[in-house]
Order: C-alpha cells, then sequence, then structure tokens
C-alpha cells in the first residue's frame, strides 16, 4: 500500500484560479466586463481574484463559468457552495486531463508537465533523487 506524503495537498484559491484562466485566455478584467455584459464588473472581478471577496454570488460564478468555457460546478465548490464529490473527497483524484483542461496546454506543454511530474514523484520515494 502506498504511503501518504505528509505534504499538504496545494489547491489553487477561488481568485487565484480564476486569475490563471483570465490570463490564459488572454483577457484583461476590462475585458471580461465587456464580454459578460457588465454582469462581471472589473472592480467585482479583482475583489475576488485578490482573495477580498471568497464567496461570489453564484449568478457571478456562472457568468464567469460560461465566458471561460469551465465547469461551474468547480467554481461552486471552490467559493464553498458545495461540498467536493464523495470520491474527490475519499482522496481519489480526478485524471490529468481534467486537471489542465482549461489551459490549452500544447502537446510540448503537456508533455513537459508530466515530466516534471515524474521528477515531483521521484522526489517523494526513499532514496528518490
Amino acid at each position: 500500500m502506498a504511503k501518504k506524503s505528509d505534504e499538504p495537498e496545494v489547491k489553487l484559491t477561488l481568485g487565484q484560479y480564476l486569475a490563471s484562466i483570465r490570463e490564459d485566455r488572454d483577457l484583461s478584467q476590462r475585458d471580461v466586463e465587456k464580454a459578460t455584459g457588465k454582469v462581471v464588473s472589473n472592480a467585482y472581478l479583482s475583489q475576488i481574484e485578490n482573495g477580498l471577496i471568497k464567496k461570489p454570488n453564484p449568478n457571478i460564478l456562472h457568468a464567469l463559468a460560461e465566458l471561460y468555457a469551465v465547469s461551474y460546478e468547480d467554481l461552486m465548490e471552490r467559493a464553498g457552495y458545495i461540498v467536493p464529490t464523495r470520491s474527490r473527497s475519499a482522496g481519489q483524484r480526478h485524471g490529468r486531463i481534467a486537471t489542465f483542461a482549461e489551459h490549452n496546454l500544447t502537446d510540448e506543454e503537456e508533455a513537459k508537465l508530466v515530466e516534471f511530474l515524474g521528477y515531483l514523484r521521484s522526489r517523494k520515494k526513499p532514496g528518490g533523487e
């Protein structure tokens, strides 16, 4: 049986996650405001991304999910409105495709991430270098 790591799982906050997706889409906060028909103001988005608003209105999250083409349920979970599904909360993890699906990775970027993951995992093994 594999030994569980003592290192805590690092998960982006809602704000960090939204900022990373927005930047990946090459959008400014004002671009988001325009694209959502001012449903999401650039000031409100800034406050979310900077962690000043941790639980934004679900309508805002829906507008962002639509614009960014990401899972609304994931945004609701990150905001604390819904709890993780039983399988994920029981320690089962989702596949790698879902992890970076929102980031439009090139084949080369995906290969580098898999290579880096191998490096990280080798460091956790006893005697790993």
